[in-house]
């Protein structure tokens, strides 16, 4: 259990700015930060932050909430978890009664895949730098690798050690459950009964989450015995979805949003080298082949990426593979490869940091350009092979979803295939077309007829007030704590006029009138409620009504009127008639309810008395509807 000064203390300190800005690379617009919503796949921005209000909204998808919401959304974390993660991130100290690591794992199986995770992670550090065996072995290879200190305690390599069940032994001497041993494949168990360690005799690679939790390992043999594969990997599980996870994004997540592009290697070698010399944002697909998600990570951060593969076959082939990949996503491809037989890792340890920068800046190509040569290289003079790379390298341009960008290397293509533009062009809006007709085929419509008994069934159309119900709460939220001269005298506080002068109107939406009976409770008290309290609120559905209500995916270009002179009123400007209005609109609604119901009692009333006193009463409401409209400005039939 956490304090609550302590909770109060990490929500205080807690920025949404900083904390969202670790998974999102966002840009200004007016008073808002904007970028691509990380809880859904978009190419163009509707995910905005509040500094202000300390909220973020996605207008696509809706999630919204606060700061610690926002961890657990993107986290899957419990309210705990979240708060421990901000807590962690703001060096703020928690003091809470120390569980046993039986009563951690009990908790929550998740939470328990990751506690067992990151203690694994510490024994095989442990094992290379304080056993005689990991010194001798693991470490010894690290350095024959010419891996710095700082690098192999940044990154947290490890060790495993060569005996059959030394980890496992070791969890279960110290408490942890062997199912999550198993589930998270750091332990194997033989037919049925035997167990025994995954990793056992290899150096250990820690595969990180996007906060930097110990997600999984990769794990390489040093042994030359070719029935032993080279490198093993943590199955998947709960925590650990591959196509889901770049290796080194959370050491290199800052360096891509600064340096505005992602380099993509294929190994942790290969990472681990070109950190080391000094290029920070680079990430590998490690033990997958890359992926949609993985490319779309990348995507949150820049619109840049640069390949660096191997110049072997293998190498141009997975490049290759890649291209139309991130073409599809929308984002702009580089490629770069080293002479056959280097990889990153291996030109780096040749020739320093110095000449690994040069070749980098020297030989990247844009992708057409790459493609183009690589192809017509193995077409060679055969016509029929080069017509084929020309169908294959405009194939890649379609992919590519912006209209002036696709021209441009339509263009840049025609002078390398030397081809005339306006067949290249033909044959992308061919291609196109056919893509449209696979994701969009046309079916006509088939009408359903309902049986005509169900269609009694049918609800009828219900009169409701929920807009404007919304617009007082909206108002009270963001303006209650406000004051307006209301009568020329004095000025008064917004919500206490506002709760006061609809008394006796009855709020039919559910969190409105939740919201409206908390204001009553507080100014009873002499108290107004913030904003804050309503998008904190334990109740989720008022917490995200909140959010919505308090944001909005339109701001107002200052163009209007310093260059066009159109001025548009803001609301603020004149709080007193934007309040009444509100109140008089609600008062509206329900007034023409009322209307509507005496209308009915009237039609079903046979008695001409009875008739005569609901006409008279409809008459007097129908003035009171009056009132309100002039006021509204609005036009009555009679």
């Amino acid at each position: 259990m956490i304090p609550q000064e302590t909770v109060d203390k990490i929500i205080e300190t807690s920025r949404i700015e900083d904390v969202v800005g670790d998974f999102v690379s966002l840009k200004r617009r007016g008073t808002s930060l904007i970028g691509l919503c990380p809880f859904h796949n978009e190419k163009t921005p509707s995910f905005h932050v509040s500094v202000g209000k300390g909220i973020y909204k996605c207008f696509g998808c809706g999630k919204g909430g606060d700061v610690v919401r926002f961890i657990m959304d993107h986290e899957t974390a419990s309210y705990p978890e979240a708060l421990r993660y901000l807590a962690n991130k703001y060096s703020i100290e928690i003091e809470e009664v120390e569980n046993s690591p039986e009563e951690q794992l009990v908790n929550d199986r998740r939470e328990s895949l990751y506690i067992v995770s990151a203690w694994a992670g510490k024994f095989f550090q442990q094992q290379m730098t304080e056993s005689e065996e990991g010194k001798a072995i693991g470490l010894s290879y690290f350095k024959e690798r010419g891996f710095r200190d700082d690098i192999i305690s940044k990154f947290e390599l490890g060790y495993s050690p060569d005996g059959w069940d030394a980890l496992t032994q070791k969890a279960i001497a110290e408490g942890y459950n062997i199912e999550f041993l198993e589930e998270t494949g750091l332990t194997i168990r033989k037919d049925g009964e035997k167990l025994y360690d995954r990793f056992r005799g290899r150096v250990i690679f820690p595969i990180h989450s996007f906060t930097g939790r110990v997600l999984g390992f990769g794990g390489r043999t040093l042994k030359t015995d070719k029935a032993v594969p080279k490198y093993v990997n943590s199955p998947e599980s709960d925590i650990y979805h591959k196509s889901n996870v770049l290796y080194g994004l959370f050491f290199a997540k800052k360096a891509i949003r600064e340096e505005d592009n992602c380099y993509l290697v294929e190994g942790y070698a290969d990472v681990l080298s070109v950190h080391q010399a000094g290029i920070e944002n680079v990430v590998a697909s490690s033990g997958t082949s890359l992926t949609t998600e993985q490319i779309r990570l990348i995507g949150r951060f820049t619109k840049n990426i640069t390949i660096l593969y191997d110049g072997d076959d293998a190498g141009i082939k997975a490049s290759l593979r890649g291209l139309d990949m991130i073409l599809e996503e929308g984002l702009n491809v580089k490629v770069v490869l080293f002479p056959d037989g280097d990889d990153p890792d291996s030109y780096v340890q040749k020739f320093g940091s110095a000449a690994f920068k040069t070749h980098i800046e020297q030989s990247k190509k844009d992708f057409i350009l790459y493609k183009t040569t690589i192809l017509l290289k193995d077409a060679g003079t055969d016509p029929i092979k080069r017509a084929g790379v020309i169908r294959e390298v405009v194939e890649s341009i379609s992919k590519i979803p912006d209209g002036i960008k696709a021209s441009v290397f339509v263009r840049e293509c025609s002078s390398l295939l030397q081809i005339e533009e306006r067949i290249l062009i033909s044959e992308l809006n061919k291609m196109r077309l056919d893509k449209s007709k696979r994701n969009n085929p046309s079916q006509k419509p088939i009408p359903v007829e309902l049986p005509a008994e169900e269609l009694d069934e049918l609800p009828a159309f219900t009169h409701t007030d929920e807009y404007q119900e919304k617009e007082i709460i909206r108002l009270l939220i963001n303006y209650g704590h406000e004051q307006v001269n209301w009568d020329g005298i004095t000025d008064t506080y917004i919500a206490p006029y506002v709760i006061a002068n609809l008394a006796d109107v009855e709020f039919e939406h559910p969190e409105c009138r939740l919201i409206i009976d908390i204001y009553k409770a507080k100014l009873e008290e002499g108290e107004l409620p913030t904003n804050q309290e309503f998008i904190k609120h334990s109740n989720r559905k008022i917490a995200d009504m909140t959010i919505s209500l308090v944001s909005s995916p339109y701001i107002l270009s200052e163009n209007w009127y310093a260059k066009r002179k159109i001025y548009v009123r803001n609301e603020k400007e004149n709080l007193r008639a934007t309040i009444l209005g509100g109140i008089f609109h609600l008062k509206k609604q329900k007034v023409e309810l009322i209307l509507k119901n005496i209308r009915e009692e009237i039609q079903q009333e046979n008695d001409a008395d009875n008739q005569a006193i609901l006409m008279k009463r409809y008459m007097q409401v129908k003035e009171v509807e009056k009132g309100i409209s002039i006021f509204l400005g609005s036009v009555i039939l009679k």
